[in-house]
């Protein structure tokens, strides 16, 4: 790739709905999605059957043994076309990781190709009954045989190995993170649909929570949670004549990571050079720096994303992040403004994707921030996840 983004602020935002983060909702995940999806087309000024496009990212719904049945356990763009009974001219679905980057990647080249006009795109995460996390594995081959019967398996597993070589090659410690987390949790205490609304915590809560994989605990984790999001995009032109002031994707990148060098996961050189490339190949699709942004909203499905975040994007240099975090409690309070996954709920990078459109529309009420033009919304780690960048300017 090179040269900027040819179609820089030619697709825009133009509507959203967030449906509220419940544990469990009294509506089935498929009826929820479609109540959320016709009040972010209603909000957009927009009738249903305007809609041509659909898209999503529809993996995990939780990890584990459960099942996946359409509608009821996660949600597809060919579900809600057919669902909301309109003509799709466009669906198409994102598989990797990084849904909410690769969704709107998607929906802005399939705008931008003339494949459709009006574009839904939805996240659904569902929270199946009878334990997340539960392991399904009765016999373990390969690589899995030296560490799944040891109870290394899964995600928090994985997190905990970079987690713990970056406490022990920097001089950042659980101290640090509870301050994130902290952080996180109390403006997602702020908003409305979150999962935590009026539910701050303290240092001493973080610093006495139940250990997972050490050193991950598990306020270091988003809760699982039933809820959906859902965005219209459409062209610059046309959003000129919608009631919502637009929102302009600027450009993207995604991670594209190599096998892990351990094998079962990922050294904390693997995510650095992974995250370094997933940098580069976004400042030179967006033709920004780093100094251009004035709202990032950094990942936390896992709390040291942050910190690998940071990093990767070049606020700091490796092994930095805590102290730049301690140096600079405004930048602080301001990646952390969404409230994120920790502080609403596990919605993967709706949080950050939503708070830059409502920062940047204009549209974050009590919580509006002045001055912000230019955000960037991350979802999942930087090595394999994706990135965003927004605008609150077409030019």
């Amino acid at each position: 790739m090179s040269g900027r983004f040819t179609g820089r602020n030619e697709v825009a935002i133009v509507g959203y709905a967030q449906s509220p983060i419940e544990r469990h909702s009294r509506l089935t995940l498929g009826a929820l999605t479609i109540e959320t999806c016709l009040q972010a087309i209603a909000d957009a000024g927009l009738q249903p059957e305007q809609i041509d496009g659909f898209t999503t990212g529809s993996i995990l719904p939780a990890a584990g043994g459960h099942g996946s049945v359409d509608g009821v356990d996660i949600v597809t763009a060919n579900w809600v076309a057919e669902t909301l009974g309109t003509h799709a001219r466009w669906l198409c679905g994102f598989q990797g990781y990084g849904q909410l980057p690769g969704s709107v990647i998607l929906a802005t080249e399939a705008i931008l190709a003339g494949s459709a006009d009006y574009v839904l795109l939805h996240r659904a995460l569902s929270n199946p009954r009878r334990g997340y996390h539960q392991n399904p594995m009765t016999s373990a081959a390969g690589g899995a045989q030296w560490v799944a019967p040891q109870g290394f398996w899964g995600a928090p597993s994985g997190i905990a190995f970079s987690y713990n070589e970056y406490l022990q090659r920097s001089d950042a410690t659980r101290d640090d993170m509870a301050d994130v987390v902290v952080g996180l949790r109390a403006n997602g205490a702020e908003i409305p649909w979150s999962y935590w609304h009026g539910q701050p915590i303290t240092v001493e809560d973080y610093m006495s929570a139940r250990m997972i994989a050490d050193p991950v605990c598990i306020l270091d984790c988003d809760i699982p949670i039933d809820g959906a999001a859902a965005f219209v995009l459409t062209s610059a032109e046309r959003a000129a004549d919608l009631p919502n002031a637009p929102v302009y994707v600027s450009g993207f990148a995604q991670g594209n990571p190599t096998a892990a060098s351990l094998g079962m996961a990922w050294s904390l050189d693997d995510v650095r050079e992974g995250s370094a490339r997933t940098a580069e190949m976004l400042w030179e699709h967006t033709g920004l720096t780093r100094d251009d942004i004035d709202h990032p909203q950094l990942y936390d499905g896992f709390s040291p994303f942050i910190w690998y975040w940071l990093e990767a994007l070049g606020y700091c240099g490796p092994g930095e992040a805590a102290q730049f975090l301690r140096d600079d409690s405004s930048k602080r309070l301001d990646i952390l403004h969404s409230g994120g996954a920790l502080g609403n709920g596990r919605m993967h990078g709706v949080p950050q994707m939503l708070e830059c459109y409502l920062q940047l529309s204009g549209r974050a009420g009590p919580r509006q921030l002045d001055g912000k033009r230019v955000g960037l919304a991350c979802h999942s780690s930087a090595n394999f996840g994706g990135v965003v960048v927004y605008s609150a300017e077409r030019f």
